[in-house]
């Protein structure tokens, strides 16, 4: 099981992005999926989670700007990322909590992140 991100890159201040994720390998189901930040020298936190049936939940700082959406059938999550901010800078992780075939549980499963550079 894995958890793959792409959609990071470069962009100007005001700009957007998508960012997506994927589970692969032996997947059976996937619940809470998210998206959390990590700035050089801060903390990780939390962007914005969804819930299997649509529910969500956002950060502050990203209402209004972040949408994050899935597709239960593709074990997917993505985040809209508009009118990003030079603050909004930071490795983005994909996370997920998915049961496989055999019937192991892996809450908090991580991707390895995809960098997002805004520039001012």
């Amino acid at each position: 099981v894995q958890l793959v991100e792409s959609g990071g890159g470069l962009v100007q201040a005001g700009g957007s992005l998508r960012l997506s994720c994927t589970a692969s390998g032996s997947v059976f189901g996937v619940n809470v999926m998210g998206w959390y930040r990590q700035a050089p020298e801060k903390q990780r936190e939390l962007v914005a989670t969804i819930g299997r049936s649509g529910e969500t939940n956002y950060a502050d700082s990203v209402k209004d700007r972040f949408t994050i959406s899935r597709d239960n059938a593709k074990h997917s999550v993505f985040l809209q990322m508009n009118s990003l901010k030079f603050e909004d800078t930071a490795v983005y992780h994909c996370n997920a909590d998915i049961t496989d075939y055999s019937g192991t549980y892996y809450p908090d499963f991580w991707g390895q992140g995809t960098q997002v550079t805004v520039s001012s």
